[in-house]
C-alpha cells in the first residue's frame, strides 16, 4: 500500500524541450485570470487590449519577482552556482515577490496608459487568487510546499504508523488516492505521509476567489476595495498555513518565517487601505461603476 511512486513532473518531453506540469499549472492560472479579467473589464471600462498589453508587461516581471525573492532568501544554495538561478523548472518561486512586483508594475502601467488604477486592482485581485489556487497544484506535482509529517515527529521519528498517517488523508480528509499517494514522499523526517499544505492553500484561495466574485455584485464595496480584501484574505490563510510548512524561507538566522512576517504586514496594509478608501478617498461604489459603463 505504501509505495513511493511520484506522479511524473513532466507534461511533455520533446527531448530538446521539456515542459513541466509545474509551469503548466501556473500558465493555466494566468489564462484563467486573464479571461475573467477581460470579461469583467468590459463592464468597468477597461478594454481587452489594455488588459492583454498589461499582462505582457506585468506577468514576466512578476515571474522575475517571484524568483528573485526566493533566491534572495535562499542565497546560500545559489551563490556557488549562479546558473541555478535560471532553473525555475525545479521550483523555487516565492509568490510574495510576484505579488509585490505585480502590483507595483501594474500601478505604473496604469499611470502611463491612463487607466483607472483602483479599477485595475479590482480586476487583478480575484485573478491573483484563481491563479494562485491553480499554481499550488504545480507544487503538488513537484512534491513541494508540503507540511510536516501527519501526526508529527519526535527526533526524526513519526509518532503515527504509516497506516495511521494514510488513514488521516483518506478517511479524515477524504482525499482521493492520487493525492494521498503523492503525499507519501521523502521529507525532513524521512519517507512518510506529509500534510498537503499546497491543497489547503489552494482551497483557501479558491474560496477567496468566490468571495470576491460575490462581493463585487453587491452594494457593499467601493471601487478599490477588492485589493485590500484580497490582501487580508490571502494573508490570513497564508500566515497559518505557512506555519505548517517544512520549506519556509526565513529572515536570516532569526527563526522568523518570511511569509508570515510579510502576511502580517499585508494584513495591516490591507486594513489601512480599506479605511483610506472609505473615509478619505471615498471612491464610488463598485456597482455604480458597473451602471455607468452599461449606460
Amino acid at each position: 500500500m505504501h509505495i513511493f511512486d511520484p506522479i511524473s513532473r513532466v507534461f511533455i518531453d520533446l527531448g530538446v524541450i521539456i515542459w513541466y506540469k509545474y509551469s503548466v499549472m501556473i500558465l493555466l492560472g494566468i489564462i484563467a485570470a486573464v479571461v475573467l479579467g477581460i470579461k469583467e473589464g468590459k463592464k468597468i471600462g477597461i478594454t481587452a487590449n489594455q488588459i492583454i498589453d498589461g499582462v505582457i508587461v506585468v506577468v514576466p516581471l512578476s515571474i522575475v519577482g517571484t524568483r528573485l525573492w526566493y533566491v534572495i532568501f535562499e542565497w546560500a544554495q545559489y551563490k556557488d552556482n549562479l546558473i541555478k538561478i535560471f532553473q525555475i523548472s525545479d521550483g523555487g518561486l516565492a509568490i510574495h515577490g510576484g505579488v509585490i512586483t505585480a502590483f507595483i508594475s501594474s500601478y505604473f502601467y496604469c499611470k502611463i496608459k491612463k487607466i483607472n488604477i483602483l479599477g485595475a486592482f479590482d480586476l487583478i485581485a480575484p485573478g491573483f487568487l484563481i491563479a494562485q489556487a491553480s499554481g499550488r497544484w504545480g507544487n503538488f506535482f513537484n512534491q513541494e510546499a508540503h507540511g510536516g509529517v501527519i501526526g508529527g515527529a519526535i527526533d526524526g521519528s513519526a509518532t503515527l504508523s504509516l497506516d495511521e498517517q494514510r488513514l488521516f488523508l483518506t478517511d479524515t480528509l477524504h482525499l482521493p488516492d492520487y493525492i494521498t499517494n503523492q503525499m507519501y514522499l521523502f521529507g525532513p523526517d524521512g519517507l512518510n505521509y506529509y500534510h498537503p499544505t499546497f491543497l489547503y492553500e489552494s482551497i483557501w484561495n479558491l474560496c477567496g476567489f468566490i468571495l470576491l466574485l460575490i462581493l463585487r455584485r453587491t452594494k457593499l464595496i467601493r471601487t478599490g476595495d477588492l485589493l485590500p480584501i484580497y490582501l487580508i484574505w490571502y494573508s490570513v490563510g497564508r500566515f497559518f498555513i505557512e506555519g505548517m510548512r517544512t520549506d519556509s524561507l526565513y529572515i536570516g538566522n532569526t527563526g522568523l518565517r518570511t511569509a508570515q512576517i510579510i502576511s502580517l504586514i499585508l494584513i495591516a496594509g490591507g486594513a489601512i487601505f480599506m479605511y483610506v478608501n472609505h473615509k478619505i478617498l471615498k471612491t464610488k461604489h463598485y456597482y455604480k461603476l458597473l451602471e455607468e459603463n452599461v449606460l
